[in-house]
């Protein structure tokens, strides 16, 4: 991703971040820790992670959205509400870059959703290992 791109991104974290929280307020929290006024204190972190990445040295597959073990996990809503956030804003930006070439924006909201998707594996996964839920449904029947 061109860092132009990436500085742009940057410089609309607040909008981002706006928009993030709207759309994690359209859904319903299945849990307290899902809620939009307890996750928007992991916004910051998350961004700054996301869009710090390094690139992958070859471009690889675009990995499908990380899935839950259970509906109980926060991050579930978490990072889907986020990569429709970042996306709509990549587009904009995007716009303001008429020099990009149709290969260049294709390949430049595919590496954001591998940086995103990377994040987002890490964290549910995380979450899912020491969730009373998840393990249950690991068990054998």
């Amino acid at each position: 991703m061109k860092r132009s791109l990436l500085h742009a991104l940057h410089r609309r974290r607040p909008a981002i971040c706006a928009r993030w929280e709207a759309l994690l307020r359209l859904e319903k929290a299945p849990t307290a820790l899902a809620r939009p006024d307890t996750l928007v204190f992991h916004f910051d972190q998350t961004l700054s992670e996301v869009l710090s990445m390094e690139p992958e040295s070859e471009p690889a597959e675009l990995p499908a959205r990380p899935m839950c073990q259970c509906d109980c996990n926060p991050f579930r809503h978490y990072f889907a509400a986020l990569e429709q956030a970042l996306l709509e804003t990549l587009i904009w930006v995007q716009v303001e870059e008429p020099e990009l070439s149709p290969e260049e924006r294709v390949a430049s909201v595919g590496e954001l959703c591998q940086r995103l998707r990377r994040v987002a594996e890490r964290e549910i996964r995380l979450l899912d290992g020491v969730c009373p839920n998840a393990a249950a449904s690991r068990l054998p029947a």
